[in-house]
């Protein structure tokens, strides 16, 4: 298993992850306003500047992509893992790779989470430090969580230490 960063060849790939993600699991949790505003959010386009400016990343397992995450300087975002690859700790894989990389430079590690993920995000050490609400069409409301998490390097071993919450 490995995550790399991302390449234009591998942008189709991400935004079909990302798409057969949102579509299959999201309307068990938000109404199809919310699910169709997080498909626009994640667009091809979207997807292809984040992989141009550095940011994406994919996790190949037996040369396959199971995965995907994006951060901007110490904000997460678009973790997904396919469907058919779910709940065999491919999220946590992509999310301390991600820690990682945000660890040689923040002390603090921020995203928004989504209803689906909150769970994987509260397991890894993440607490709630805002709760926000976006309007969608028609005047749904989207509500989320805006989450932290202390991650700093430990230079003088080479590795990331990533301290956890007690909630």
């Amino acid at each position: 298993m490995k995550y790399i960063q991302a390449t234009q060849e591998h942008a189709k790939i991400i935004y079909d992850i990302v798409q057969e993600t949102i579509t299959k699991i999201y309307p068990e949790y938000y109404p199809k306003e919310v699910v169709d505003f997080f498909c626009c959010l994640h667009s091809k386009e979207n997807i292809e500047r984040d992989i141009v400016n550095g940011c994406v990343g994919v996790l190949i397992d037996n040369e396959q992509i199971v995965g995907t995450g994006s951060y901007k300087d110490n904000h997460i975002t678009r973790v997904y893992v396919a469907p058919k690859y779910q709940k065999r700790g491919y999220g946590s894989y992509i999310m301390q790779s991600l820690e990682s990389y945000i660890a040689i430079q923040h002390e603090k590690a921020y995203l928004d989470s989504s209803l689906p993920a909150r769970h994987l995000y509260r397991q890894r050490g993440y607490r709630t430090v805002k709760n926000l609400t976006h309007i969608v069409d028609c005047g749904v409301i989207l509500k989320y969580e805006v989450m932290e998490k202390i991650v700093h390097s430990d230079k003088k071993k080479n590795k990331t230490i990533t301290e956890n919450y007690n909630d």
